[in-house]
C-alpha cells in the first residue's frame, strides 16, 4: 500500500480513537454525575477507554514510530474538537483574563 494513505489512515485511527475516548469520557461524566454509583461509572469508563485506546495505538503503529506520532496527532486533534463540540451553548466566547473582569 502507498506509504502516503497508510500514514493517512494512522492520523484517521487517532482521530477516532480521540473522539471514542474523549467522547465517552464526556458521556461518562454526565451520567455518573446523576447516579448512585459513579464511582463505578468512572472507574469502569475508565478502564475500558483506556484499554481500547491502548489497544488501538498498538495496532496502528505496528511497530512504526512514525505512524504512531500521526496517530497521536489524530488523538490530540480530536480532543480539540470533542471539547469544542461539548462546550455549553453560552462558552462559545473566549474566556477573559481575571484582570478585566473587575470594575475599575
Amino acid at each position: 500500500m502507498n506509504e502516503s494513505l497508510i500514514l493517512a489512515s494512522a492520523l484517521i485511527s487517532g482521530v477516532l480513537l480521540g473522539a471514542m475516548f474523549y467522547g465517552g469520557l464526556w458521556w461518562t461524566v454526565r451520567q455518573g454525575v446523576s447516579s448512585k454509583r459513579a464511582a463505578l461509572w468512572f472507574l469502569g469508563s475508565l478502564l475500558l477507554r483506556m484499554g481500547v485506546a491502548l489497544a488501538g495505538f498498538y495496532f496502528v503503529a505496528g511497530g512504526d514510530w512514525q505512524r504512531l506520532l500521526l496517530c497521536l496527532l489524530g488523538f490530540v486533534l480530536a480532543r480539540l474538537a470533542v471539547t469544542r463540540l461539548t462546550r455549553p451553548p453560552g462558552e462559545n466566547q473566549p474566556r477573559q483574563s481575571m484582570e478585566g473582569s473587575h470594575a475599575p
